[in-house]
């Protein structure tokens, strides 16, 4: 097998751009790629597929129209719009972004590769894509399908997580950029996304299986090579739906870290016992009329898995507890709380998908 720096790929764009314009998806970016919609859909389908993504970008461009409205919105009104993509830092990063466009180029996205690459949550395939679909610039857009499909195409033995191996074929890649280059980098996404398939590649409907190597050669099962992920850590947490008076008990996560800025249930390291739970509510100052226990959970984040166990609490019909509900776990203390109805934790707070299991 050769490298993908050795194997030319001159022969690709016209059969790719054919069949991509004869079956391409409508989607909205796609319809109308204004700089906005595409930089803001490109940082909303970092690993989160397009099915997924479409009722978010609709709500998200419905409420902050531009760059402005970016910059201005409130943190948690944003944090709302994200709720379930995951992976918030992408957001946070949009917003930092949006206020240094305003800033700094009059709120409208530049238009050159460095500029668009120094923006926070911008990486080269980002810059890449915004350059070459909203403005035209014969610039490769290498996402991990490209990788997929080049690696192929090429029967190259080259790790696609390494740098080295994604420049390399970035590279060969700008040598045979079209004048249409946008769509040509759009052609390459959809090739891996709806074709060129991870774990089983439809090469009876890839317009390029006359010049892919890896099918020539029956290596399409077998590439591309990739370095074998680390298991993920598994913790164990308890999750406290503390309930009074028709409110439930929440608190902010800290600012940085997993799931940073967060709102969450109170949660505890660990899985709790019946008697471990009421301990805790005695030394927390809580009095509860009922604790139940909840189904157990999980929620799996790329390098994490969180084992959960549930406990419904709900406390006597003192108001003054609520206040109270600010004392200690055992030695750890209670972050402030917020209580807020089942419909304000539906419409105002942003709860990650890891403790939905215990909406009420």
């Amino acid at each position: 097998m050769k490298s993908a720096v050795s194997t030319p790929l001159d022969k690709i764009a016209k059969p790719l751009l054919k069949w991509f314009r004869a079956r391409a998806r409508s989607l909205p970016w796609r319809d109308d790629p204004r700089p906005y919609y595409v930089w803001v859909s490109e940082i909303m389908l970092q690993q989160t597929r397009v099915t997924a993504v479409l009722p978010y970008f609709s709500r998200f461009i419905a409420a902050l129209p531009d760059v402005r409205a970016l910059a201005a919105v409130d943190d948690d009104a944003l944090m709302k719009l994200w709720e379930g993509l995951g992976y918030y830092s992408r957001a946070r990063n949009l917003k930092k972004a949006a206020a240094l466009i305003t800033e700094q180029y009059g709120g409208k996205i530049p238009r050159d590769f460095d500029s668009l690459l120094s923006l926070p949550g911008v990486g080269r395939y980002t810059a890449g894509a915004i350059a070459s679909i909203a403005y035209g610039q014969r610039i490769p857009a290498v996402d991990g399908n490209v990788l997929r499909v080049v690696s192929r195409l090429t029967a190259s033995p080259d790790d696609i997580l390494r740098d080295a191996t994604k420049r390399s074929m970035e590279n060969a890649l700008a040598e045979i950029m079209p004048k249409d280059a946008g769509q040509f980098n759009q052609a390459m996404m959809e090739l891996g996304a709806l074709v060129c398939l991870p774990r089983a590649a439809h090469c009876e409907e890839c317009p390029l299986a006359s010049l892919c190597r890896a099918h020539a050669e029956g290596l399409e099962n077998e590439l591309p090579v990739k370095t074998a992920k680390k298991e993920r850590r598994i913790e164990t947490r308890t999750v406290l739906l503390i309930e009074q008076h028709g409110k439930f008990a929440i608190a902010k996560r800290p600012k940085r870290g997993l799931l940073a800025a967060l709102w969450e249930f109170p949660n505890l390291s660990g899985e709790k016992k019946r008697g471990e739970i009421l301990a805790l509510c005695k030394n927390a100052g809580l009095s509860p009329k009922s604790v139940r226990r909840m189904k157990a959970a999980r929620h799996i984040f790329t390098h994490i898995e969180w084992q959960l166990t549930g406990w419904h609490i709900r406390l006597s019909d003192d108001a003054e507890q609520v206040g109270e509900a600010r004392s200690a776990y055992g030695n750890s203390p209670l972050p402030p709380l917020t209580w807020a109805t089942s419909r304000e934790l539906s419409e105002t707070y942003s709860i990650p998908t890891a403790f939905k299991a215990y909406m009420p």
